[in-house]
């Protein structure tokens, strides 16, 4: 599950034993993730292994 600003925006599925860049790599990649970021920068990203990540912008 991929937040932007704490709101669901898409889905990534990753390797359980992913590491925390691959996953947010993944979850930075998704194309509605992108949409909804619009070019503003990520001034953070917050992991919770296993079941989200949050990107704050």
């Amino acid at each position: 599950m991929v937040q932007i600003e704490g709101k669901l925006r898409g889905h990534v599925t990753v390797a359980a034993d992913a590491s925390r860049d691959e996953v947010e790599r993944a979850a930075l990649a998704n194309e509605n993730v992108q949409r909804f970021m619009e070019g503003k920068p990520v001034r953070k990203v917050i992991g919770v292994p296993g079941r989200l990540v949050n990107v704050v912008v």
